[in-house]
This record gives structure tokens, C-alpha cells and sequence, in this order.
């Protein structure tokens, strides 16, 4: 695929298309701009963020005794509020994970939080970018990951 095909989130090296905030995300690249989302310097620094923001959403919904679940992952990711058709979304994750939208994940950062959350991320990065999972690159998730949580 040409860089020029690629989709929007993978141009920009954010597979999950994480929109500008507040956030001064680790790995940003100055010389890209979009008006929307954040650009990184690479796919891996694109997928730290997306997991740090998944640790968070985790910490945020103990803290309301709500629960990790795909459902409640989406919901805050793509809100309806937003514009986004947050059920088929939902939808579309769990058909390519075989996940339950209100069964519980472990926190990003937990011993089996990588295998358990890999697939959400791939799943999620098909659904972001219209690409099939054999596209995703995983050896980035995987950099990411240790960006996120180095051992």
C-alpha cells in the first residue's frame, strides 16, 4: 500500500485516530499536521498512546465501579455524542474478537493484559482505518505497548 493510500489514522501513524486534547502525547512528529488528530513519529508511539488511554479509561471506570468491557471501552472511544454509530462499532469488535461487549478485560497493564487486549486493538484499528486484520501492523502494537509499559 502506498503512504498516499493509506488511510487517514495510519498516515498520521494513530491507528485508533486519538483526537487532539489536553494530552502531550509522548512521540508526537512536528513536522505533520492535522487539525483533528494527534500525528506521531511512528505507528508504534501511536499505539503507546492508544494503550495508556485504554490504562486510563481502566482506572477511571473502577473508580466508578463500572466495568473494563469492550461496551464501555467504545462508548467513551467513539461516543454517539461525537457522531459515531458507537453499536456497530461495538458490533464489529466483537464479531472480529469473539469478545463480549460486557465481558471483563483486565487492565491493559496487567500480566495477561497484552494477550487479552491485543485483538481489541487489532479489531479496533480494522474499524478506525477500513482495513482487514492481516493489514494491522502488529509488531507496532507490540512497540507499543513496551513505549507504554517498559519492564
Amino acid at each position: 500500500m502506498n503512504l498516499n493510500d493509506e488511510p487517514r489514522g495510519l498516515r498520521n501513524n494513530n491507528p485508533l485516530n486519538i483526537r487532539h486534547g489536553r494530552s502531550r502525547w509522548q512521540g508526537t512528529d512536528p513536522e505533520k499536521t492535522d487539525k483533528e488528530f494527534v500525528c506521531y513519529m511512528s505507528k508504534a508511539y501511536g499505539y503507546r498512546a492508544a494503550w495508556k488511554l485504554l490504562r486510563t479509561y481502566h482506572v477511571e471506570l473502577q473508580k466508578h465501579r463500572d466495568t473494563f468491557c469492550l461496551h464501555n471501552i467504545l462508548m467513551r472511544w467513539a461516543p454517539p455524542s461525537d457522531g459515531n454509530n458507537t453499536e456497530a462499532y461495538l458490533r464489529r469488535v466483537m464479531m472480529l474478537t469473539g469478545i463480549g461487549g460486557y465481558q471483563i478485560l483486565p487492565a491493559p497493564d496487567a500480566p495477561d493484559g497484552y494477550q487479552k487486549l491485543l485483538p481489541v486493538i487489532i479489531a479496533m484499528t480494522c474499524v478506525e482505518n477500513g482495513i482487514k486484520p492481516e493489514e494491522v501492523p502488529v509488531s507496532a502494537i507490540l512497540k507499543g505497548y513496551k513505549l507504554a509499559f517498559p519492564k
